[in-house]
């Protein structure tokens, strides 16, 4: 028993994630009331977090049926702990120090977990918080705190890149493999890469790009193609374009900083491929400036939402920019956007819809839950295909990092899949201005 924690969970916690309560193995589990009074906060809308709100209070009231709560409650599953609902302790914090608010619900939570400490001497408490300040908090309390790991990319710097350089290879090779498209493997390196990889082939000032077909063990040549007037500008683009562009990978994610082409790219090969789907449907979550709500925007829906969707309405007008108003690629895009063939909309406008025969572009998808992205992916219906781009280096949303965004969190999981491929862009091609902002800012 002695060697059982108890973790208490904040409400963060349960927000990422409504089956945290059942992901700490054989160790003891404690709710908060507070944790319940804020989820009935959440409870309505149709938002993720809200849909987590109630999937944990349905669980709550699933796993309690019999069993008074505020007691211990077996978890289902061998070798699992138990879990219960902490009610309002002492004030353990007024004990310590005046500096705390005793009102704020996280004062309350972290005051919970200092009675569990109380109460069971013997055992190490652990307060689980997506909360970076309140995980402070408590530490400074002298109470061990914790990030919520599930879902976290457990060694970021080796995080799939989907891209290798081979170096100092036979010229004879790289030059069979432009006269011939394409090359046996084994004839350049002694091992196997992923699914879908891309590989860059040097040999002195010669070079070549590469795209690893697994089944037939070959590396197949990549050209610079240009689509609606966007020409790949270095290999990486040129990678992505490929992934883009393959009807055989239905699942594609680019990330790399501002300004490296990944938007661009996505919604240039979809309005490609246009005749190949019934819709191209571009759309990014909604993070409002500064945590507030797009309620305090004026105007309709429309008027809240159109500026959070305009980076990819630049995108479009980018294309649009390369033909004259005269051009039949330019009618095409306006009467594409009139008649919904393309459509750009928030993210939460898909929740409950089967995408079917859809190309479908999820921008700034490092501000997704892993719960989030597979939730997306489930929703995949036949002839179907979904590219996911982002930073993981730019998250907007306070619960989140670079290690447990839902963008990082399937890169980590997906790759060596044949339906998936993956790039990193690295070099920025939208200015100089730009890229002196990445690199030095």
């Amino acid at each position: 028993m002695a060697n059982r924690k108890i973790f208490v969970l904040d409400t963060s916690v349960i927000l990422f994630d409504h089956n945290a309560l059942l992901n700490f193995e054989e160790h003891d589990v404690a709710i908060p009331i507070q944790v319940l009074e804020e989820l009935d906060n959440f409870k309505k809308g149709n938002d993720t977090i809200n849909f987590e709100a109630r999937s944990f209070i349905r669980l709550l009231n699933d796993l309690g049926k019999q069993s008074l709560l505020n007691e211990w409650v077996k978890l289902p599953g061998k070798g699992k702990g138990k879990f219960k609902v902490v009610l309002n302790s002492e004030n353990h914090i007024a004990e310590r120090t005046d500096s705390f608010d005793h009102r704020k619900n996280d004062n309350k939570i972290v005051n919970a977990a200092l009675e569990m400490k109380v109460n069971y001497p013997r055992r190490k408490v652990v307060l689980v918080s997506k909360d970076i300040c309140l995980r402070v908090k408590a530490r400074s309390l002298k109470l061990l705190s914790a990030d919520y790991e599930t879902g976290k990319v457990k060694d970021l710097d080796k995080l799939y890149s989907g891209i290798s350089t081979l170096e100092n290879l036979q010229s004879e090779s790289i030059d069979k493999l432009f006269k011939a498209n394409y090359l046996d493997l084994k004839e350049v390196a002694q091992k196997k890469f992923p699914y879908n990889h891309y590989l860059i082939l040097k040999n002195g000032r010669k070079s070549a790009l590469g795209y690893y077909n697994q089944t037939d063990q070959h590396i197949e040549r990549i050209e610079k193609k240009t689509i609606y007037k966007i020409t790949p500008k270095n290999a990486e683009q040129a990678f992505a374009l490929h992934a883009l562009m393959n009807p055989e990978i239905k699942l594609v994610t680019l990330r790399g900083v501002a300004g490296t082409g990944k938007t661009l790219l996505a919604i240039a090969s979809a309005l490609e491929q246009r005749s190949q789907f019934h819709q191209i449907y571009v759309t990014r979550p909604i993070v409002p400036l500064s945590n507030k709500d797009i309620g305090y925007l004026p105007g309709d829906v429309k008027s809240k939402i159109d500026p959070y969707m305009q980076p990819i309405w630049d995108n479009l007008k980018f294309i649009k920019s390369n033909y004259s108003e005269k051009d039949k690629e330019f009618k095409r895009i306006d009467e594409m956007v009139a008649t919904e063939k393309i459509s750009i909309a928030p993210l939460a406008y898909i929740r409950g819809r089967t995408l079917a025969n859809v190309f479908f572009i999820i921008d700034e998808a490092q501000n997704l839950t892993p719960h989030e992205i597979k939730t997306i992916v489930t929703r995949a219906g036949e002839n179907t295909k979904i590219v996911f781009t982002g930073d993981i280096n730019q998250i907007d949303t306070p619960y989140l990092d670079s290690e447990s965004n839902g963008l990082s969190y399937l890169i980590d999981k997906v790759k060596n899949h044949p339906l998936f491929a993956h790039v990193n862009l690295e070099k920025g091609e939208r200015s100089e201005l730009a890229n002196l902002a990445n690199e030095l800012l």
